[in-house]
């Protein structure tokens, strides 16, 4: 999904860059689990947010929440805040779950506070967006 949205940002003229957050699990426990760990995008460090106009945060739905590493990551910000660095930036979030019903909307919901009191612009799809509009297929969530 990052790489989507890189891509529609990268079309409207945008410069990209995607990162993923640290894990928390040890290497050996995500090797056995299955969970991947040789992706491609590097690592994202807390203070190269501040470098950044725009930042669109992408996490999967855990419980109806953002998934613990992502909150790991952005609970080091406190830095970032402190000096307003994030102030006035463009933020967005997107998820996905294993399920339509999975509480993404849950999840964006309960992420938008850390982007506000970041000092971030919040912005999303608004409910004009066709791509949303019909009922003659599941075609993602409401704005």
């Amino acid at each position: 999904m990052a790489h989507g949205v890189a891509e529609g940002a990268s079309q409207a003229g945008a410069t990209v860059s995607i990162r993923r957050v640290p894990d928390l699990v040890p290497m050996q426990i995500s090797e056995n689990d299955g969970t991947p760990i040789n992706q491609s995008a590097p690592l994202a460090h807390i203070d190269e947010l501040a470098d950044y106009d725009a930042i669109i945060i992408g996490t999967p739905t855990r419980f109806g929440s953002m998934a613990a590493p992502m909150r790991a990551f952005l609970e080091r910000a406190g830095g970032l805040w402190s000096r307003n660095a994030l102030v006035g930036k463009v933020g967005a979030i997107f998820t996905t779950s294993g399920t339509q019903h999975g509480g993404q909307e849950t999840t964006i919901l309960t992420a938008m506070p850390t982007l506000f009191h970041l000092g971030m612009i919040v912005v999303g799809l608004p409910y004009t967006f066709e791509g949303q509009a019909g009922l003659e297929a599941v075609k993602g969530g409401s704005p």
